[in-house]
């Protein structure tokens, strides 16, 4: 047993918190990560900073908000001077290394560098691959189908080499809207998780702590489990309930949320929503849980890597997503400027044996805690300027924390599909028992009673039962907004 914890983190892109057996989902088949679930401790209520990759994995890989980090938009560079939390592990005698995606600096495999740029990172190894095929709007179009390698060193490109293995997909026959994969043998999830394991297996005896990211581009899309995982649904596609989305309750929300409805990102892609029939919204949720169940088994074999090196009882892990995804909730498919619950609401639980007992935690929970708590885990001081709080008392069992009065979240024109309508810039606060999102710059907005309203279908802004509801909301907002301000450099003296 040691007190510096070897850490491992493992990191999809764009789940939803309820696609997990432990989280109540009836469909899915997730039986390692509900493993983690269950003997570990379960955070009921992670929200990320953005709806969206690139700046919420700046808030959560640095533990300060988006809008200070230099990558608020997706396209954008984090600012050379962040110190992500492998720099700091990495100065405090960690090994750290990474799979998968790390996306905090724009990814175009058409322009330079070859490879994602990099800032003082801290990582020794760095098995990059940011996906697994070239462009994200071609892929949400439907047009993505055989892929040529990408960046030259996308190494996962490099690791189906090594297999004679091909990352290619062919269209689904009955649904336009998802593609059959690779074989789970060839898919980026498991490449993942194999430079995972080799990382894991090189340490077997090591005195060091290391540090390994595991991050996985999946349930991203494009939607495309392999054949044998899908094919688990096909039998019970019929019972897979249809999103969850009232006729009309988009006509009183923000303009984007009617853009995207025609079709995703801005309305220039795939999954417009009255365009697909009830089985075409049933197949892609049978694709997206089926990607959920691959990575449930993937990280199956890395826990076992750890049981089969002795070091699980060192070992703390983190199983988390940077973002949700809409599933046509609200009309709307993938991502955007939209702050409902399956876009902003992640999974993230903690399991270390022996140190962290089973348990649930209800207290709001931002993903900029994830650097501050693991800091604290490690007996690592928490640098000035990061702005999240530890958890790490209340995980460990040795004192309470003040719970958070509510969340905060960003999207500062993100991503560029709605910039012929001026852009799309708004923020959110969520309390326990409300939401507001103000649209910034076209006027309106969106307010929830979560008690009445769960769903948030019943958009109350500009409702007059509830306009001190509003008032109360708004302060809220802008006392987080103003409160996101960077507190570096620090004060040096009184004047």
């Amino acid at each position: 047993m040691t007190d510096r914890p070897n850490i491992l983190i493992i990191c999809t892109d764009q789940q939803r918190w309820d696609t997990l057996g432990a989280t109540g989902n009836p469909f899915v088949n997730t039986p390692d990560i509900d493993a983690l679930y269950d003997t570990g401790a379960v955070v009921e209520q992670a929200y990320c900073q953005s709806p969206v990759c690139t700046p919420s994995r700046s808030g959560f890989m640095t533990g300060r908000y988006p809008s200070i980090t230099g990558a608020y938009q997706n396209g954008q560079d984090i600012d050379d001077r962040e110190r992500l939390l492998s720099r700091i592990l990495a100065d405090h005698g960690y090994t750290c290394g990474l799979s998968g995606k790390l996306h905090l600096s724009a990814c175009n495999p058409s322009a330079e560098p070859i490879q994602e740029r990099r800032i003082d990172d801290g990582f020794r190894v760095f098995n990059w691959s940011h996906q697994p095929a070239s462009s994200c709007a071609d892929q949400a179009a439907g047009t993505v189908r055989n892929h040529a390698p990408n960046w030259p060193l996308n190494d996962y490109n490099l690791w189906l080499a090594e297999r004679d293995g091909h990352y290619d997909t062919v269209p689904h026959p009955d649904c336009a809207h998802i593609q059959i994969g690779p074989e789970a043998r060839f898919h980026q999830t498991t490449f993942c998780a194999e430079r995972a394991i080799s990382f894991i297996e090189a340490h077997q005896g090591s005195k060091a702590p290391w540090m390994f990211q595991v991050n996985i581009f999946d349930p991203h899309h494009p939607f495309d489990p392999p054949a044998e995982y899908l094919d688990r649904y096909l039998d019970r596609l019929d019972d897979i309930p249809l999103p969850d989305y009232a006729p009309g309750e988009l006509d009183d929300k923000p303009r984007a949320q009617k853009v995207d409805h025609n079709g995703a990102y801005g309305g220039g892609a795939g999954f417009a929503y009255d365009g697909m029939s009830e089985r075409d919204h049933r197949y892609v949720r049978a694709a997206y849980f089926a990607m959920c169940d691959l990575i449930s088994d993937q990280v199956g074999r890395m826990v076992a890597a750890l049981d089969a090196t002795g070091q699980r009882q060192d070992t703390l892990v983190v199983f988390m997503s940077d973002h949700g995804e809409l599933l046509g909730d609200h009309g709307i498919y993938l991502k955007g400027p939209f702050f409902y619950e399956p876009s902003v609401h992640v999974p993230l639980a903690f399991n270390w044996p022996g140190q962290i007992a089973a348990q649930t935690v209800s207290e709001l929970v931002e993903l900029t805690d994830l650097v501050p708590t693991l800091l604290d885990a490690a007996g690592i001081e928490i640098e000035y300027g990061i702005q999240g709080r530890s958890l790490w008392p209340l995980l460990s069992g040795t004192d309470a924390i003040t719970p958070r009065q509510d969340i905060y979240c960003e999207y500062y024109n993100a991503m560029p599909w709605h910039d012929r309508d001026g852009g799309a810039w708004a923020t959110m606060v969520r309390s326990q028992n409300a939401k507001i999102v103000v649209d910034h710059g076209h006027g309106g907005g969106e307010l929830y009673d979560l008690d009445a309203d769960p769903g948030e279908h019943r958009n109350l802004w500009d409702a007059p039962e509830a306009a001190a509801l509003k008032t109360a909301m708004l302060v809220r907002l802008s006392n987080r907004m103003a409160g996101t301000i960077d507190p570096r450099p620090r004060r040096r003296a009184d004047w």
